[in-house]
């Protein structure tokens, strides 16, 4: 290479040479308006070279300066940040040790380094919080967000702590940001759906929960949504009749019907409404078609209650004789038709009733209690000592409890929703060992 650009420059000499011979007149060269000069053509040419080449030279030299300097601020910087990954990686591994001092003082040196590193912001945070220092926590969060207002892990993260401490508006205000970038944000809703509930805001979380059916991706967890849609809806209705708008807590109901005829609570949520506008006919007919359509002990409790308050007690027992004739086989009807005749002292036709499911093997304690009664009331005390010993040995309550048939959580009061489950609508007499243990 050295030696091709000797030969150009040889040859480029040769050929200013011969120009010059071939040029040998001079030229005016104008400086200024009065400044001139005479020089030789070829002369003209060379400075003209030179300067051209100068210039090259510069523009070179600034070129190579300005890549010099920027590969050093690269390499600077490049080394920088290795060095803050490998703080923040061993920060990670301080945290996942369960060292938060070590994880803290080298998420701190990330800072120091650089101020506006978001992994360090957060994690920092979640530290905080986690030690229950909300306002540092906060503060972390905060500068986060100035960083990246939009960002949706910094919007959780404030979330967070706006639920922990108490300020719900807030959290659902971090939520609505994310939402509003994101419509189907599966987690933003879930965690609306949370603050919500607890604010027992039951209008704002049908919408949300309609919401979350249209965002979720498959079939199944569809239905497992549409499950909890059918469960707020009765929330619904329980809370407007709880402040007396009954023509609300009617509508939802009769929807909730419309969407689930299985749903007991409905039935028992409607049957109370028609009541408080003061129905009572009315009341007693919906209750008997909802048994009619579902066959719950539930709904024939809430029947019986209500024809013993109302002073009918003969309807109550047609109703049972009816019932009893279509459904023979059925032995839960059978032991609340004995009951309530053990209730009116209609002993014989208790007893009737009641010695027969003794022999089917049912296993609720009650059903001996009653025929120890009848026992006693008809003076066959070693027959009722025998009842009642079955009764002990069993080592269950009297009383029959109502129990939830999906966790087994057991209560001496319905409810239309488990506390422990929280689910819906699983609620019932523990006869014949129908809930879990």
């Amino acid at each position: 290479m050295g030696k091709f650009a000797l030969l150009l420059f040889v040859l480029l000499l040769l050929a200013l040479g011969y120009f010059a011979v071939l040029n040998e007149e001079t030229v005016t060269f104008h400086l200024a308006p009065k400044i001139a000069y005479e020089t030789p053509k070829i002369a003209l040419i060379l400075l003209s070279f030179g300067v051209g080449m100068a210039v090259m030279l510069l523009y070179f030299f600034i070129r190579d300066t300005k890549r010099f300097i920027d590969n050093r601020q690269q390499q600077r910087r490049h080394k920088r940040d290795m060095h803050i990954q490998r703080l923040y990686s061993r920060a990670l591994n301080a945290i996942l040790a369960d060292n938060e001092e070590e994880a803290q003082a080298d998420l701190e040196a990330i800072l120091k380094e650089e101020p506006g590193h978001m992994d360090a912001l957060l994690r920092l945070g979640d530290i905080a919080a986690g030690n229950e220092d909300y306002q540092r926590a906060f503060s972390y969060y905060k500068k986060a967000r100035d960083i990246q207002p939009g960002n949706s892990e910094v919007l959780f993260s404030l979330e967070r702590i706006g639920e922990k401490t108490g300020r719900i508006s807030e959290a659902t205000a971090y939520l609505d940001e994310v939402l509003a970038a994101d419509p189907d944000n599966l987690t933003a809703l879930y965690r609306k759906r949370s603050l919500l509930e607890k604010g027992e805001k039951w209008d704002d979380l049908i919408t949300i929960q309609r919401a979350i059916i249209k965002s979720e991706h498959n079939e199944k967890d569809r239905e497992r949504e549409q499950k909890k849609l059918a469960g707020y809806k009765y929330e619904q209705g329980r809370y407007a009749l709880e402040t007396g708008e009954l023509e609300k807590a009617k509508k939802a109901f009769k929807t909730l019907l419309r969407l689930d005829r299985n749903f007991v609570p409905a039935y028992l949520g409607l049957a109370e409404t028609i009541l408080r506008e003061g129905d009572a006919e009315d009341a007693v007919n919906f209750l008997e078609k909802g048994f009619a359509l579902t066959a719950s002990p539930i709904i024939l409790a809430r029947l019986e209650d209500l024809l013993l308050n109302l002073g009918d007690p003969g309807r109550l027992i047609a109703f049972y004789r009816t019932n009893a004739a279509k459904n023979p086989q059925d032995q839960t009807l059978r032991f609340f038709m004995g009951k309530i005749f053990y209730r009116l002292e209609m002993l014989d036709d208790a007893f009737e009733i009641l010695v027969t499911l003794e022999g089917s093997g049912a296993p609720y304690p009650e059903l001996h209690q009653l025929l120890g009664n009848i026992y006693v009331r008809h003076d066959r005390c070693e027959k009722a000592v025998e009842e009642f010993r079955k009764v002990i040995d069993m080592k269950k309550p009297f009383k029959l409890p109502y129990c939830c048939d999906s966790c087994g959580y057991t209560s001496q009061d319905w409810s239309g929703r488990c506390p422990a489950c929280k689910e819906w609508d699983t609620f019932t007499f523990n006869l014949y060992g129908t809930c879990k243990a």
